[in-house]
């Protein structure tokens, strides 16, 4: 049976696997994978194949609305006139709200996603007997997540 187990990248997965060998499960049967980060890059548009829900182009779309209306309501006062003048408050209002959606969300991903560390999975060979004492001292250590695999079905 095998035993697989994800965990932060910190204390608690050395401190599981020195409990398991207390334990009697030998370092042979113990393999611990770290996994590694990847950098996120912020996309201007969301596609079909890559969308994770960050779009720095609606805050653009919103703006420009907002600035066209805006640049053709007082184009009737200037000697441009509305057309130009709505044309005028467009692109400003795209400018303006990309770069103010682009700054938000850079400094919304910085603290919390990017300062984590990356996951290590852990698995560990045992027989069926010791898979109830396995899971539970992965669970008493911080697992975020335990799963058991028996040849032929995973549970």
């Amino acid at each position: 049976m095998h035993i697989f187990a994800t965990f932060d990248h910190n204390m608690y997965i050395e401190l599981a696997i020195s409990d398991l060998e207390i334990r009697g499960i030998a370092k042979e049967q113990i393999l611990a994978v770290p996994l590694e980060k990847e950098a996120r890059e912020m996309a201007v548009l969301d596609t079909i194949h890559r969308a994770d829900g960050v779009s720095i182009i609606d805050g653009g779309a919103v703006l420009g609305t907002i600035f066209m209306l805006l640049g053709t309501i007082w184009g009737f006062l200037w000697y441009w006139g509305p057309i130009v003048g709505g044309l005028v408050g467009l692109a400003l209002g795209v400018a303006i709200g990309i770069g103010l959606d682009w700054v938000m969300t850079k400094r919304q991903n910085r603290p919390s996603n990017l300062d984590r560390k990356a996951e290590v999975v852990l698995v560990v060979r045992c027989s069926d007997s010791e898979a109830g004492m396995v899971k539970k001292t992965l669970k008493a250590h911080c697992a975020i997540g335990v799963g058991l695999f028996k040849q032929g079905h995973a549970s």
